[in-house]
């Protein structure tokens, strides 16, 4: 790739069929961890999901909760996460919403439907430990494959992450995924948190998107340093899928396209200093070997 790079680790083992916590042991990192899980009545997942994910893997497990009632909230506070409830309708206001009490200098969103496999979060967050501003676990990577697409939304997914590549010289597998991590200050930086990046798209199909596909594309514009890992994406566990195909799919294509004319903004780096401070003290940022 000759603009951001995005590189790629072997494919993952899947999660054992006994449920025990499966990835590499915790370890220190330089930076802290806020694993940020967006909820819509999906209590079945998050009794099936959560139990698998290990909080010494991160610093802060924050739910986010879009007004469930099927005991979702509930089940949160149960089991000690820290809960917020979004004021406003839409992901991306349910994004902003939470941003004051997130306490992590990294975000990695996930979603506890069944589509994103616990044991990666390690996995991710040593990638970005190597040096990246954002890491995706792919669906699309090196034999990782979806069981919750059809066909309508593999080609959907393939068509805009073809787009994007296209338009921004980049290679990516996977541009629309949530199952990703990134610093927190990069929202800022890449204005996710203005609504004048959104109002068009929003206006012109009637509805509220969300900023991943957006954070894709401006990364790369910016020739940040991206990665990739495979991830599988299993079948969702209960719950109703959310998606608006086709009003998502338009507005996002269409965002696509208007950030060739707009949109361009100095880079000021303000994130990943004690990624380069441990670079300093040792020959190595990674210690596996």
């Amino acid at each position: 790739m000759t603009t951001s790079s995005i590189s790629a680790l072997p494919r993952p083992l899947p999660a054992s069929e006994d449920r025990k916590l499966v990835g590499p042991p915790p370890r220190r990192r330089p930076f802290t961890t806020t694993l940020l899980v967006p909820t819509l009545n999906e209590i079945d997942g998050m009794r099936s999901v959560m139990p698998l994910v290990s909080r010494e893997w991160v610093d802060q497990i924050l739910i986010l909760d879009g007004g469930s009632t099927d005991g979702t909230t509930e089940y949160a506070l149960e089991h000690g996460y820290d809960l917020v409830v979004q004021r406003r309708p839409g992901i991306r206001f349910a994004y902003m919403d939470a941003l004051p009490h997130i306490t992590g200098d990294v975000i990695l969103t996930f979603s506890p439907d069944g589509n994103s496999l616990p044991h990666l979060i390690p996995v991710v967050l040593d990638k970005l430990q190597e040096g990246h501003d954002m890491v995706i676990a792919s669906r699309y990577l090196e034999g990782a494959k979806s069981d919750d697409d059809d066909l309508l939304t593999a080609f959907g997914n393939w068509l805009f992450t073809r787009t994007v590549n296209l338009l921004y010289r980049g290679s990516y597998t996977d541009v629309m995924v949530i199952y990703r991590a990134y610093w927190r200050e990069m929202i800022s930086a890449l204005d996710l948190d203005k609504d004048s990046s959104y109002s068009t798209p929003e206006w012109l199909f009637q509805t509220l998107i969300s900023w991943e596909p957006l954070l894709s594309v401006r990364a790369i514009k910016q020739r940040l340093k991206i990665a990739e890992i495979p991830g599988d994406e299993p079948a969702r566990v209960g719950g109703e899928r959310k998606l608006r195909i086709f009003k998502w799919g338009a507005a996002y294509y269409f965002q696509f396209w208007r950030e060739l004319l707009f949109w361009r903004k100095p880079l000021v780096r303000t994130w990943g200093q004690s990624l380069l401070d441990l670079a300093s003290e040792s020959p190595t940022i990674d210690d596996r070997g």
